[in-house]
């Protein structure tokens, strides 16, 4: 007589419970900070009075600690894997801001089971992540951003380019770190770049816009509670545009862009989280040219500089957002009151070590794995020299 026997260590307690998805194994393209922007999640959850339960599989984390989160799944973030937990727990929603864009895919199928996604809803994130749709939006705002069209094939795509003009920026929705994001500057190389994109991402709608050139990158990371708007930094690239945000060495705060022009990018950006109704954290991503401020991109998630912003700042910026997400709390209730003395620069950590036949060069892919932190008094520092005479002599070329 055969007897199947099945049991199950976890069990569910009554409590209400908060889902946080992490961002997965450590690779190139999701960096290690996003561990941070769940740690402070987790502790928020708690303060908040919720029973907090992490989902992840990477053990070189803090949020994987076993005393970090009420509750630990260590599980690859997979759907199969997420719905067994939800069906098993019945949280009160599921947190995709913290976890990098691991997480945020995962929020269709959420939205589509019909699970409470805590702060911004699927559809908002779905036109910041969608090239197509956020470039509508734009139009709509009245906020300039590059001449852009849609493409499904390569015929379409050099189509679109003629339209546009080369050089051209060819791009999918919803990828990990630039994934597969190509410059190009002829027919032929379009081609190519297209049929590699729909060989590996089937499917996925191609986006092909005119490619600013030689022009300043920076961007700005929010916070939107439905009514206040916070800026919590506004960072200038050392790289010019076309170096991915998460290769770039970004200085906090600007440095060299004029009052108009941050104004206007903070004026964009809180123009974008209204009309998106973003309930949290978002990054938004600008090309400066002759002083025109251009949005690239938005994301609608703590984005790899948040934990720089907070620790240079000495701000609980993802205690906040995870606070404001829940509902706990409004930016009203927080005070701001930054530390900084002199500049931060983010510097990107490769491990092109560890692979060592990995192309160097640096693109709109991203190839770092994390990030350093260095403080600089002012700007005759020879470490800040250095870079930004690295970048004069990039731009002369």
């Amino acid at each position: 007589m055969n007897h199947t026997i099945s049991s199950n260590e976890s069990i569910p307690s009554q409590k209400k419970k908060v889902i946080v998805l992490g961002s997965g194994p450590n690779r190139i393209g999701q960096g290690i900070e996003f561990d941070y922007c769940c740690v402070h999640g987790l502790l928020a959850i708690k303060e908040a009075g919720y029973e907090s339960i992490m989902i992840n599989c990477n053990p070189e984390t803090v949020s994987t600690d076993f005393d970090m989160a009420d509750k630990l799944y260590f599980e690859p973030v997979y759907w199969e894997h997420l719905w067994d937990i939800i069906e098993l727990e019945k949280p009160y929603g599921v947190i995709v801001q913290l976890g990098g864009q691991t997480a945020l895919k995962l929020a269709k199928r959420l939205h589509e089971k019909g699970i409470r996604i805590i702060g911004t809803s699927f559809d908002s994130m779905d036109i910041a992540e969608d090239r197509g749709r956020f470039s509508d939006l734009l139009k709509e705002l009245g906020i300039p951003y590059p001449e852009y069209g849609t493409a499904f094939n390569a015929d379409e795509a050099i189509e679109v380019a003629k339209k546009v003009g080369f050089p051209v920026l060819v791009r999918p929705s919803y990828v990990l770190g630039g994934q597969r994001m190509r410059i190009v500057i002829n027919d032929e190389d379009l081609e190519k770049a297209v049929i590699s994109l729909i060989k590996h991402l089937p499917d996925n709608k191609i986006l092909i816009d005119h490619f600013l050139d030689r022009c300043q990158e920076a961007e700005i990371d929010g916070i939107f509670d439905g009514e206040d708007f916070h800026v919590m930094g506004v960072m200038e690239h050392i790289e010019p545009a076309g170096i991915h945000s998460g290769d770039s060495n970004a200085v906090l705060p600007a440095f060299n862009l004029t009052p108009l022009v941050i104004t206007t990018m903070e004026y964009y950006a809180e123009k974008i989280a209204r009309s998106l109704n973003i309930c949290g954290l978002i990054n938004i991503q600008f090309a400066i040219k002759n002083d025109k401020v251009f949005v690239i991109e938005a994301n609608p998630r703590a984005s790899r500089t948040t934990p720089f912003i907070a620790k240079a700042y000495e701000i609980p910026y993802l205690n906040i957002a995870t606070k404001v997400m829940l509902g706990a709390a409004k930016l009203k209730d927080f005070t701001f009151e930054k530390k900084l003395k002199g500049f931060a620069i983010k510097e990107p950590v490769f491990s092109f070590n560890k692979f060592p036949n990995v192309n160097k060069e640096l693109g709109p892919e991203m190839k770092s794995t994390g990030e350093a932190i260095r403080f600089i008094k002012d700007l005759r520092d020879p470490y800040f020299r250095m870079l930004y005479k690295e970048k004069s002599m990039y731009l002369s070329k």
